[in-house]
């Protein structure tokens, strides 16, 4: 990189990065209510491969508290219920031999809570990534600088408009957390 405009998008594209990154691991914790999210890090023994839950079956929420997994082969029933057990869902499933039925029970109070302590951790180990984006595009400015490709002045409008966009990225990241600890919270 041999201008400002062009770290400032390098550090712009990996704090995206990162709260993309937050927001797939906030959807895999459970709120209130079913979501499908929940099961993406469930992996199917498929014929000897380890294949994730959706490419093998289709799960989806006919109701607020249920979640339903239809195995494209029948003969799968029994490796995703597998699979369930052993994933850190917690979750009861029941079959009928064609369709597995997930009932979700109301979230107690302490689990809710839990889950919100959980959910600020996620919020502050991205906000800890998006930190050290900052101080690495501040240190590929200082080099410009230091290789008198940037003066003084720039370099120090520069480390401003970083401190603005890692501002910005931190308020998205607090903004996230907000609305999914309010969905967990949700009865």
């Amino acid at each position: 990189m041999s201008n400002p405009a062009a770290i400032h998008q390098k550090i712009t594209e990996k704090m995206e990065s990162a709260l993309e990154h937050l927001k797939r691991d906030l959807a895999g914790l459970r709120t209130g209510r079913a979501s499908v999210a929940l099961f993406d890090g469930v992996r199917v023994d498929y014929y000897g491969t380890m294949t994730p839950l959706k490419q093998v079956a289709n799960i989806s929420t006919p109701e607020a508290r249920l979640i339903t997994i239809q195995p494209w082969e029948p003969a799968l029933i029994k490796e995703i219920e597998k699979a369930l057990a052993g994933s850190t869902l917690g979750v009861t499933p029941s079959n009928d031999g064609k369709i597995i039925r997930i009932p979700l029970p109301p979230l107690t109070e302490e689990r809710r809570k839990d889950l919100g302590k959980i959910c600020k951790k996620h919020g502050e180990d991205t906000k800890v990534v998006v930190r050290g984006f900052r101080r690495d595009g501040n240190e590929e400015l200082k080099k410009l600088q230091k290789d008198g490709k940037l003066t003084e002045d720039d370099l120090r409008k520069a480390e401003i408009d970083t401190q603005k966009l890692t501002d910005l990225y931190i308020q998205k990241v607090d903004d996230v957390v907000k609305k999914k600890e309010h969905e967990i919270m949700e009865v």
